[in-house]
């Protein structure tokens, strides 16, 4: 292997969530013993993820459709906000419905397996033209017939919702692990409370009233307090937040406001990490104003000579 050493006098961390919590902790030095940045024992703390749930249904109302050019109708879905804010309900915060359906392109694979590789796995839901039931799959001439019968049949609703940052969901470094470059991975520790589970049973029932509403056939069956009411382990949301947390007391946190290390001034992180807490919306944009701000930041600092 290879080392390399490059020296800046201004370093930007943007290695994602988890990846830049691995590296400041991987940078232990007898000035740093703990970690680089990592005075307050707060790196690799608070990691949260979106919450997610959801359901999909076939519509019968659709069986055979005709067909015509969908494409760009909704994007990848459609988004609906959060609506229940001023409900009194059991459980803190909210989530958000992506939906989605409709003539998709055919593909194989996938998040969710989407239309064109979907079908051989719902054809044994209704009945044939002859009344009979089938099991799913199949090939030939029967499973064209059911490709022309189900494709712009599926639709579905997913649910991404707020997991409260907890101290207690954390990674660490595992030392007994290493890549394939001898440095030490990730071990998480990461556990829904029962505020996420309760937000899961609400997810369930909005998701099958509106299937209900669709007149819809439900592709999965009903979720229950046995798993969680349908809520998908951690990490599935792929919305990972708040490992390098921002905050103006050096104690309580790795960065301050702007990204900027409390223990190395030229040091800053422009990623999910610098979350305090997530909302129940896609992470993105809120990453790339902070990262405006932070650049900001920098060249203000450098024009007066404090970095």
């Amino acid at each position: 292997m290879q080392e390399y050493e490059v020296k800046a006098k201004t370093v930007v961390l943007a290695a994602g969530t988890c990846e830049s919590a691995r590296i400041l902790l991987n940078s232990k030095t007898a000035q740093h013993p703990n970690g680089l940045s990592n005075s307050s024992n707060v790196v690799g703390k608070y990691l949260h993820d979106s919450t997610q749930s959801g359901g999909g249904v076939i519509l019968p109302e659709l069986l055979n459709r005709p067909r015509y050019n969908e494409d760009g109708v909704g994007s990848l879905h459609l988004y609906a906000p959060w609506w229940a804010d001023k409900q009194k309900l059991d459980f803190p915060r909210g989530y958000h419905l992506e939906i989605f359906g409709g003539l998709m392109m055919p593909g194989y694979g996938g998040y969710l397996g989407f239309e064109g590789s979907i079908v051989p796995m719902i054809n044994g839901y209704i009945p044939d033209a002859a009344g009979k039931m089938k099991p799913g799959g199949g090939f030939g001439k029967s499973l064209k017939d059911d490709y022309r019968k189900f494709y712009g049949t599926f639709a579905a609703v997913g649910c991404h919702g707020v997991d409260v940052a907890k101290e207690t969901n954390y990674c660490e470094i595992d030392n007994s692990v290493v890549d394939k470059y001898g440095i030490p991975v990730l071990r998480f520790n990461y556990q829904w409370g029962s505020d996420e589970i309760k937000q899961a049973k609400h997810m369930n029932e909005t998701v099958q009233a509106v299937a209900k509403e669709m007149g819809g056939i439900p592709l999965l069956p009903p979720a229950s307090d046995a798993n969680n009411w349908g809520l998908a382990n951690p990490g599935k949301g792929i919305h990972e937040v708040g490992t390098v947390r921002m905050d103006d007391d050096a104690k309580r946190s790795a960065v301050n406001k702007y990204g900027q290390s409390h223990d190395c001034k030229n040091l800053f992180v422009t990623d999910g990490s610098v979350f305090t807490q997530q909302a129940e919306k896609n992470p993105t944009w809120t990453i790339l104003a902070l990262s405006m701000r932070t650049a900001e930041y920098i060249l203000d600092q450098k024009k007066k000579q404090n970095i």
